[in-house]
């Protein structure tokens, strides 16, 4: 295993800049950001798909330093009921799969996206919770036959044709927000699709994650490395499904933490022999959302927890004592 970072969290740097601060922060792997949530200086998207020189250069820059580019993040919601907003994910995840086979990866990352309603007149997304009324019901039943299945079948199409397999990251607020839906899609529509598995969003939901770990195993293609923190006072008393903004941290169920400040050592070393345990050997990517700290502690924090938790050479072939 390799320890790396979404470079989204460094956007203000150029490239270069940004792979030198990677590299002395004992990171070995870099996750671009080639998202619809707008453009980053470290994925150019459009120049790269122009031109094989600058692509050549990205990947020299990349090797000069020791490190690999793990996936292209192509997070967007190209179900969303605003034909435009669809559109433009929708595009920013076909380019991101043609760019990923042109750079030599295998794999991107996204969103499995949320429709709207029925009606055709929705202009957001609705994300049912419960099954009643059941009007919910139906509502979930047709997001998923009406628009979910189709086009991520013609999508996982698309994405084997370059060699490519798309990694979701489970995020309430979307379809595959959970292990279960993760699986229905990628029974439904492709052996491609698989998890870009991040613990953050599974804590809250009272998932645990080194369960949902093996409960997806053979199907993980990438992992972010992003802690959360549940607040026992104000869950007991209002429950986790807090649509308060971020910002408001002494007021929220929960937040997004550094690894570590969330849960310990004991959870992250079990996450990351459960990985092992399940075929995974690629990268854990941290991705820093720590309203608390800085962006250059918070990934120099983590980093520092992980590094002796990663397990990085081989699983042995043979036991001396077996």
């Amino acid at each position: 295993m390799k320890l790396g970072v979404l470079t989204a969290a460094f956007g203000n740097m150029p490239f270069e800049a940004m792979l030198d601060t990677v590299k002395a922060m004992g990171l070995q792997a870099v996750e671009l950001p080639a998202s619809a949530y707008g453009t980053s200086p470290h994925c150019p998207v459009g120049d790269l798909l122009k031109s094989s020189s600058l692509r050549k250069r990205w990947l020299d820059e990349t090797a000069k330093r020791g490190l690999i580019i793990s996936s292209l993040s192509c997070h967007g919601n190209p179900l969303h009921p605003d034909p435009a907003y669809a559109a433009n994910s929708d595009a920013a995840l076909r380019k991101g799969i043609i760019l990923a086979q042109k750079l030599g990866l295998d794999r991107v990352n996204g969103f499995s996206g949320c429709p709207g309603d029925q009606t055709g007149k929705s202009r957001v997304p609705n994300w049912v919770t419960c099954p009643w009324p059941p009007d919910f019901l139906e509502l979930v039943a047709w997001q998923w036959e009406k628009k979910a299945l189709p086009y991520w079948s013609r999508m996982a199409k698309f994405a084997a044709d370059h060699g490519v397999k798309i990694g979701f990251e489970m995020h309430p607020g979307f379809l595959v927000y959970n292990p279960e839906t993760l699986l229905r899609l990628r029974a439904e529509c492709g052996d491609n699709l698989g998890a870009n598995f991040d613990p953050s969003h599974l804590f809250w939901q009272g998932i645990d994650p080194v369960e949902a770990v093996r409960a997806l195993a053979g199907c993980i293609w990438h992992v972010h490395a992003k802690d959360c923190r549940v607040e026992p006072a104000v869950a007991r008393v209002h429950g986790v499904l807090d649509t308060k903004h971020y910002g408001d941290e002494f007021n929220r169920a929960w937040v997004f933490r550094t690894c570590g400040y969330g849960h310990g050592e004991s959870f992250w070393r079990d996450f990351v022999s459960a990985l092992r345990l399940s075929g995974y050997d690629h990268v854990l990517s941290i991705e820093h959302e720590d309203s608390l700290m800085t962006t250059t502690e918070g990934i120099s924090k983590a980093a520092a927890f992980l590094q002796g938790i990663l397990i990085r050479e081989p699983k042995p072939t043979a036991m001396h004592w077996a």
